[in-house]
């Protein structure tokens, strides 16, 4: 049965090749295999549902600094997806908190940089006033809070794809605990859209 929470909840959301890699092993910028992905209603859904009750992004900096110049474009696009634009709307109007130790002040509007821990930020934000604090495809920050048994909820879209190399997002040593399945969804191209909540 799972923990009912009454506070805060922390959901993370990532993208993974079907052999477990977020990222290609030459080149760990380019996301170029997961664009024809990305634009599948199943994946749009699963970020449509994510996104809705959370008030909070948490990402770390070259997250940031890929999402923030990307998806306020989105808001100008005459023939975006609505659900795109919806999405864009939501992450420059929500309070965004990125973890860097090298960035000073944030380029960015709602936004404040942290240069403390990954999970002590997370707990600081559980326990103040709000919605859900989302985690956008930071891998580092998913890590670090999966290590910590810190995520709430995991969401995770699979593509068909194998990269052969490449980080893998569940590293040996986690901590053990069950998860319970609330959602799938297979979409075009064999795309899948996970979700689990954390079992406490």
């Amino acid at each position: 049965m799972t923990e009912q929470s009454t506070g805060r909840r922390v959901i993370t959301n990532m993208s993974l090749s079907l052999d477990g890699r977020y990222a290609k092993p030459d080149d760990p910028q380019d996301m170029g295999w997961v664009m024809p992905y990305a634009h599948t209603d199943v994946a749009r859904d699963l970020m449509t549902s994510l996104h809705e009750q959370a008030t909070t992004a948490l990402l770390g900096r070259v997250n940031a600094e890929g999402f923030l110049s990307f998806w306020p474009t989105v808001l100008d696009t005459e023939d975006a997806d609505p659900r795109d634009k919806a999405f864009a709307k939501w992450l420059v109007d929500t309070d965004k908190v990125v973890l860097s130790s090298t960035l000073g002040d944030a380029p960015w509007e709602r936004t404040t940089v942290v240069d403390k821990p990954t999970t002590e930020v997370a707990a600081d934000l559980k326990a103040a006033e709000g919605g859900d604090i989302l985690v956008l495809s930071s891998a580092s920050v998913i890590k670090a809070l999966l290590a910590a048994d810190r995520v709430d909820r995991l969401a995770l879209t699979v593509f068909p794809v194998f990269l052969g190399g490449g980080p893998r997002l569940f590293d040996d040593g986690l901590p053990e605990g069950q998860w319970e399945l609330v959602s799938q969804a297979a979409g075009e191209y064999g795309a899948m859209a996970l979700v689990y909540d954390r079992v406490r």
